[in-house]
């Protein structure tokens, strides 16, 4: 079981990465993107090709993945296609039938629902990090000012030390 102080602690060493708050938000927007899209099963291999491709770090890459987890994965899934059938105006297709379940008539009854799911999945992927981006960057952006505050009154930071 996971307890509040892990979270507070991973969310620290988030919080506290030594880059700045644009690349932090940046990979955390990248890892809110792979979370919502339509690569499931591979969501881990995404994170760890886009640390290694685009030089950013693991832990914020990972942490925005982790929007998608067993938790969030139905809502997620459920989003996912509301949003592809909205986008593409594709009536309710017919449900599945378990009457008949050869691999070629299974194929022919989830075909539907293939390219709702890409497309939902895409959408909700670039909302998911254009949303994240800025509030992530807020987010960091207030959390340093305040520890540097307080680090400040403290004593432990020389004062116009600048944590961007």
């Amino acid at each position: 079981m996971v307890s509040l102080a892990q979270v507070r602690a991973y969310l620290g060493q988030v919080l506290h990465l030594r880059e700045s708050p644009h690349r932090t938000a940046l990979a955390f927007a990248l890892g809110a993107f792979i979370a919502f899209s339509p690569t499931y099963g591979m969501h881990t291999l995404s994170v760890i090709f886009c640390t290694w491709a685009f030089r950013l770090n693991f832990i914020a890459v990972m942490t925005g993945s982790l929007i998608n987890n067993p938790w969030t994965v139905v809502p997620i899934l459920g989003a996912t296609f509301w949003t592809g059938f909205w986008l593409l105006g594709t009536p309710q297709v017919a449900s599945l039938t378990w009457h008949d379940l050869g691999l070629e008539s299974l194929y022919r009854q989830i075909l539907p629902y293939a390219l709702p799911f890409l497309v939902g999945g895409i959408v909700l992927s670039f909302f998911s990090a254009l949303v994240s981006y800025p509030a992530v960057y807020w987010f960091i952006l207030q959390y340093r000012t305040r520890a540097a505050r307080q680090q400040v009154g403290e004593g432990r930071l020389p004062p116009g030390t600048s944590l961007r």
